[in-house]
């Protein structure tokens, strides 16, 4: 069954009550996701809904309704009643909004799934997640937690101009965590909770048993092992770690809505200056930054954005300099960009807005081992703990599960409570080696917006190094 009537329904109604230009999202969600402590299911949850909703643009001005009802006379109702909101925003003077050209497109999108993980049985999951579990303790974990967790999404999207596209986009994850308790203090270990665009194959293949033990191994030798020294040196950072710096002193920073000044809740606005694009050296040579929602597997994969653009792969930073942002059609326009393409909403009853897709780094031509072994004097440092950055993704403080001393090109002993800090375009000008060995590193929980919305983000990144950075602040 698809849901194009309902979504065109809206949309003629948005048109006949006053809109220049409409379009409406029918979703159809389903959710489900387990946790284990200890050798027990803790708890289990799933969830299904079903709505639609549409946006409706008036003059300057845009209006949004959205109505948990799937029937043709809601459908109506609720895009006469954004055409309302929206002209009544328009009261107040500005200038008209235009929108970079989308050419209407039909089409069908699916991502990639070898084993549908809604049709594995829950004993299944729930004995693998024990398992994961009861492994750890043995292993001597204090506390062990093993979780995944499933999205299922239909999407049908319909425009006044002629868009008619449906997705069917299923993404899965899941993690494990040993915790040791020591005196005064708690160190724990993970395996870095991997999300992807795939089936559960994605979880079969990160081996939460087999890695359990080597996890609470590490968190109670974590407990004795000697802090991280301060001050500036030699900095590797594992993938799972760059993931999330790119995340958050990149991928935020360029949302074009951020840097226009029309978005600052949650989490700030941009130190970036529109201007600049084009010529702002963003990092060092080895600084290729990707926008890339066609990227097999990853979490931020799609085949059409919700406005309806065909995912393309662009560059944010080339060679070092940023060329590219996170744009939507409205914001396109507006900065004379002749590009779109990242906007999606959190479910059928929130406005889209401007989101990351999968924003990561080209690989580099070095290996992890090539760059330990070419370095002297370094901390080696995987796994985010802890993270903080300014309002305009500028300044920013990062800790770390593990760490590593590294001398004369050899990993040596272990350092607890591993930090480091910087400022964003000084750090990655200071990117001197950097691996091929990338990963697409998924983020299920990217906040933004008010009311709030999670989105789904991915961050291919391998290893790298960067030199003079400011480690062990603590505090």
């Amino acid at each position: 069954m698809n849901h194009f009537d309902e979504a065109g329904a809206a949309v003629q109604a948005a048109l006949d009550a006053g809109a220049r230009y409409a379009d409406a999202r029918v979703m159809v969600c389903r959710t489900e996701s387990m946790t284990a402590r200890n050798g027990a299911v803790e708890d289990l949850g799933s969830d299904e809904s079903a709505g639609l909703g549409v946006r409706a643009l008036v003059g300057s001005s845009w209006g949004f309704y959205a109505v948990p009802d799937l029937s043709e006379p809601a459908a109506r109702a609720a895009g006469r009643r954004a055409a309302q909101i929206a002209a009544a925003s328009a009261l107040v003077a500005g200038s008209p909004a235009e929108l970079m050209p989308a050419p209407p497109v039909t089409a069908s999108w699916a991502s990639d799934c070898k084993i549908d993980p809604l049709s594995v049985p829950l004993a299944d999951k729930g004995d693998l997640l024990v398992r994961a579990t009861a492994a750890a303790k043995e292993a001597g974990a204090d506390l062990a937690q093993a979780n995944y967790s499933i999205w299922d999404t239909h999407k049908w999207f319909v425009s006044s101009e002629g868009h008619r596209i449906d997705q069917h986009i299923r993404e899965c994850g899941g993690g494990v965590t040993a915790h040791a308790i020591g005196d005064g203090e708690v160190q724990r270990r993970s395996l870095p909770g991997q999300y992807g665009t795939r089936g559960w194959e994605l979880v079969e293949e990160l081996d939460l048993v087999g890695n359990a033990p080597r996890l609470a191994e590490e968190a109670r030798e974590l407990l004795t092992a000697p802090l991280c020294p301060a001050g500036e040196t030699t900095l590797i950072l594992g993938g799972s770690q760059l993931a999330l710096q790119i995340h958050e002193s990149v991928g935020h920073a360029i949302e074009l809505d951020r840097i226009l000044g029309w978005e600052a809740a949650f989490a700030g606005t941009s130190w970036l200056d529109l201007s600049r694009l084009g010529t702002l050296r963003y990092g060092s040579d080895l600084m290729n930054i990707t926008i890339d929602p066609t990227f097999p597997g990853a979490l931020g994969s799609f085949g059409f954005d919700d406005e309806g653009t065909p995912a393309a792969k662009r560059h944010a930073v080339r060679d070092g300099i940023w060329v590219g942002v996170l744009a939507g059609r409205d914001s396109a326009a507006v900065a004379g960009l002749d590009y779109a393409g990242s906007v999606r909403a959190d479910g059928w009853a929130r406005l889209p807005m401007v989101r990351m897709t999968n924003v990561g780094l080209e690989p580099g031509p070095h290996t992890l081992d090539e760059i330990i072994a070419a370095t002297d004097d370094g901390v080696f440092m995987d796994v985010n703990r802890s993270w903080s950055i300014d309002d305009q993704r500028l300044n920013f403080q990062f800790g770390c599960e593990i760490g590593y001393e590294i001398k004369n090109g050899k990993r040596g002993r272990m350092l607890r409570n591993p930090t480091y800090t910087g400022i964003g375009p000084r750090f990655w000008q200071s990117m001197d080696m950097l691996s091929s060995e990338t990963i697409a590193w998924g983020t299920p929980n990217c906040g933004k917006g008010q009311p709030g919305q999670i989105g789904h983000t991915g961050h291919p990144a391998a290893p790298a190094r960067f030199t003079d950075v400011r480690v062990g602040v603590q505090g």
